[in-house]
């Protein structure tokens, strides 16, 4: 039996990725080096898997993907994944483990939930060199930042809610100011990393990004600090992507992974285009739900990157309609047939926004042992009576084998080269009319509000010349509107931003909404408490 290096080196030799691309990372995991892409042009359909509005009755995004390319290659095609990598922060918080459940899995799967190849650290750690070397000029009073007027936090890849705010320079240190952290999935270096196309690029992007301002509000940007060479050579290997497999040997580039409900929810576009340039299919998904993450995977990373969506998925769970029908989480196993149709709302919610961008949709009900027959029978028909293909997949329980319905869906789906999907806004548009299109075309919002600091810092985005930028919406992922109280198809509700940041760098603007922060907390029992590590080192509890 071939060792799973053996393996791995196997499987990239198929997706015509020559040894010296490979550079490995133990026995199962490689990175690839960036002159692969020079010689593999996009040539695969891309497939967006995306989700209704998540529950604590779970969902199965990620699960659903790694299936669906396991049953295009059951049903005889050429595919691969690109995945984004978890977070250690939901990871030990409230969700565990993100590589996929059951057959559906990627290995190794409790490597990559992990350090695995260091992307994270890396990111993490440039972020905090930029941080230190800015509060070093302070210090030494080598720069033009005014201390007050400083917008660059620190990061951690860890929930942590006690470093939300805090006061550093503390004991005659240095200079004392107000600070914080976000989460490493946050960090405008994680989507500079995810979006950046080349060294040259991710240089461009580092140099640009926003640290803050002036005492005459004049902006100060990272190139002045002269530490951009110092970054590009923390982050060399971490741009690579990443290649491992699923269970049945699906190739899957992972890399990259901002959230989508405090970030841009897309893995990198160097991955996607690797997927895109080995396989006939590129399977991708973008969390949580279509309005999060599927918008801003067209909007932003599309719109940057030149590609664009064959097909989209929405998967969606009978528990989780259930849920959106009103049904709480502790009577999810009876059967409903009635709170299925009630909680088909949201599901029809994201079935206009996903096809309001001119792409065929397919539903995907990812199936649970507890599902009845006739609770499936309610989406289908609701489905045939939209005309959207619709199919239930058991990747859980039978893998890529419970997927060939839904591969052939996708297949047929796919068709044709498509023409130029419809963006929810032009560039041109102002900051306001861009976040109005996007609340009430995707979230189903009556308008806007803005808070008087978020009205104050959009006319700074003016005088900046960065109004053409698109915006990338901080809001929770509970709830089509701001508030997460509110499940199902919120009707007769605003959105309210109260504040903006500017992510130069990454080429988009951050518009906070309700109550959204970019540093999540542990809930009181979390997932860490769970996982262990028996005598011969094998660690449970991560999934």
């Amino acid at each position: 039996m071939h060792s799973t290096a053996t393996s791995l080196s196997e499987l990239a030799h198929q997706f015509r990725l020559r040894p010296d691309h490979l550079e490995f990372y133990g026995r199962d995991k490689a990175k690839i080096a960036l002159s692969a892409l020079q010689e593999m042009p996009c040539r695969g359909k891309l497939i967006l898997v995306s989700a209704i509005t998540p529950t604590p009755a779970g969902e199965g995004k990620t699960t659903m993907s790694i299936g669906l390319a396991q049953g295009l290659k059951q049903t005889g095609h050429s595919v691969a994944l690109a995945l984004r990598q978890p977070s250690m922060g939901p990871v030990f918080g409230r969700k565990g483990g993100a590589t996929g459940g059951g057959r559906s899995s990627l290995t190794p799967a409790e490597s990559i939930n992990l350090q695995f190849t260091g992307d994270f650290h890396a990111i993490t750690a440039a972020h905090n060199l930029l941080a230190a070397t800015l509060d070093n000029r302070l210090h030494f009073k080598t720069t033009r930042l005014d201390p007050e007027r400083v917008v660059w936090k620190r990061a951690l890849d860890m929930n942590d809610r006690a470093l939300r705010n805090i006061r550093i320079g503390m004991g005659k240190q240095g200079v004392q100011r107000d600070s914080g952290f976000d989460i490493t999935a946050a960090s405008e270096i994680m989507a500079i990393l995810c979006l950046a196309t080349s060294y040259d690029d991710l240089r461009d992007r580092l140099n640009r990004i926003l640290l803050g301002y002036t005492r005459d509000g004049e902006p100060v940007l990272a190139e002045e600090m002269e530490v951009t060479g110092a970054l590009l050579a923390i982050l060399r290997d971490a741009l690579k992507p990443n290649l491992v497999r699923s269970l049945e040997g699906v190739p899957a580039f992972v890399h990259g992974g901002p959230f989508a409900n405090i970030a841009h929810g897309c893995n990198s576009v160097l991955a996607t285009r690797m997927a895109l340039g080995t396989a006939d299919f590129a399977v991708t998904e973008a969390g949580f739900a279509f309005d999060l993450g599927g918008e801003k995977f067209l909007d932003i990373k599309c719109r940057q990157a030149g590609f664009a969506p064959h097909v989209i998925v929405l998967v969606a769970t009978i528990r989780a309609l259930k849920m959106h029908g009103g049904t709480s989480l502790t009577d999810l196993d009876r059967p409903d047939p009635a709170a299925v149709a009630r909680g088909l709302e949201n599901l029809a919610a994201h079935l206009d926004a996903a096809q309001s961008f001119g792409r065929p949709v397919v539903v995907a009900i990812n199936q649970f042992a507890t599902d009845e027959p006739e609770e499936h029978a309610v989406v289908q028909a609701y489905c045939d009576s939209r005309q959207v293909p619709c199919a239930v997949a058991d990747v859980f329980g039978a893998g890529g084998l419970g997927a060939r319905d839904l591969a052939r869906l996708v297949v047929t789906a796919a068709g044709p080269e498509p023409r130029p999907f419809e963006p929810v806004y032009a560039l041109e548009d102002s900051t306001e009319e861009k976040i109005r299109r996007i609340a009430t075309r995707i979230y189903g919002a009556d308008g806007v509000d803005f808070s008087p600091q978020a009205e104050e810092q959009l006319a700074n985005i003016r005088r900046l010349g960065y109004g053409r930028l698109p915006v990338c919406m901080a809001k929770t992922q509970d709830s089509l509107s701001d508030d997460p109280s509110r499940q199902g198809r919120p009707k007769h509700f605003r959105i309210t931003v109260r504040q903006f940041e500017i992510a130069a760098g990454a080429g988009f603007l951050v518009a906070l909404t309700g109550k959204i922060l970019r540093m999540p907390a542990l809930p009181r029992h979390p997932a860490a408490e769970r996982i262990q590590v028996d005598s011969e080192g094998v660690i449970s509890g991560l999934s």
